[in-house]
């Protein structure tokens, strides 16, 4: 579940807005997006993935909120560990190459 948008680091860019299919931010005339519906969030992890400031935490359950902020967040833990686990933003490398997924669908084909 979207736990945390981080003031500090967000841009106002509005790509979380866009990227979330189930319309858990708001857009803010002059200001960064507010989280509205945290209980509608699907932990879809889109709107870390997409967000270029690494400004966004989603905790990986999805069936509660996590008491978490910024400057508290539990050990290992950074704001856009998702986006960075999949190589996504500049200075990273693709971990697509590692995905064996595909592997499950081989017996349908």
């Amino acid at each position: 579940m979207i736990e945390i948008l981080s003031e500090s680091r967000c841009t106002g860019c509005n790509i979380c807005v866009r990227a979330c299919p189930t319309n858990v931010f708001e857009a803010v005339e002059g200001g960064i997006p507010r989280i509205a519906r945290q209980d509608d969030c699907q932990t879809c992890f889109m709107c870390e993935l997409y967000c270029p400031a690494d400004a966004l935490f989603v905790a990986p359950q999805a069936d509660a909120t996590v008491a978490v902020d910024e400057a508290h967040l539990p050990h290992g833990v950074r704001l856009g560990s998702y986006r960075e686990a999949l190589g996504w933003g500049p200075g990273r490398s693709s971990t697509a190459a590692l995905d064996a997924s595909y592997a499950l669908l081989t017996p349908i084909h």
